[in-house]
């Protein structure tokens, strides 16, 4: 009878012993969430292709159910994770961005929004030279959706707040483009 009360007490308090988890700060968790996203982000980059996208998206765009949408949350400004992003795009050998970039940001003032007008300027230095093709909004997530369900769209989710401010990457082939496909199916029909 004293083993069956000794083995009962050990069945009772060994589940609460084990499920007994330290009180972990939730800040440090995000802050490790945040640090983590380079990481993520640098594994899924050799793996993303033609047709595939990034999105630096502010702190408002919407999480969506699609399938083929992977979230990760930077817990960052967003300059500092589009510039790591371009980086490491325009390094890459496999593809190279096409830029997409919301209408609706030329025409917000900084009374409307502070640090809009800044914040236009360093996205421009930060793309250089490279064309940016702008869209409105809505436009954006029927070419996200349409993707989405054949290809993978990664969105970097980061912590600012001037309205319209997301970045899309549409990724295209970085070693072959349109007129070296042209000649290659111009010699596909000829025989």
């Amino acid at each position: 009878m004293r083993l069956n009360k000794n083995l009962f007490l050990l069945i009772i308090i060994l589940p609460v012993l084990s499920c007994h988890q330290p009180t972990v700060n939730s800040k440090k968790q995000t802050d490790v969430a945040g640090n983590d996203w380079r990481r993520q982000f640098d594994q899924t980059l050799p793996l993303l292709g033609h047709r595939n996208w990034i999105v630096i998206a502010d702190k408002a765009l919407p999480q969506q159910n699609a399938v083929g949408i992977e979230y990760i949350n930077t817990n960052e400004k967003l300059l500092p994770v589009l510039k790591y992003v371009m980086e490491q795009v325009n390094a890459s050998v496999h593809v190279r961005p096409i830029i997409y970039r919301d209408k609706e940001l030329a025409f917000i003032t900084n009374d409307q929004a502070k640090g809009v007008k800044e914040f236009s300027d360093a996205t421009q230095k930060l793309f250089g030279v490279q064309p940016v093709q702008t869209i409105l909004h809505d436009s954006v997530f029927t070419k996200l959706d349409a993707a989405s369900k054949f290809f993978k769209v990664l969105v970097l989710k980061t912590n600012e707040t001037i309205p319209y401010t997301s970045v899309f990457l549409q990724l295209d082939c970085a070693y072959w483009n349109a007129e070296k496909e042209k000649q290659m199916r111009d010699s596909m029909n000829k025989k």
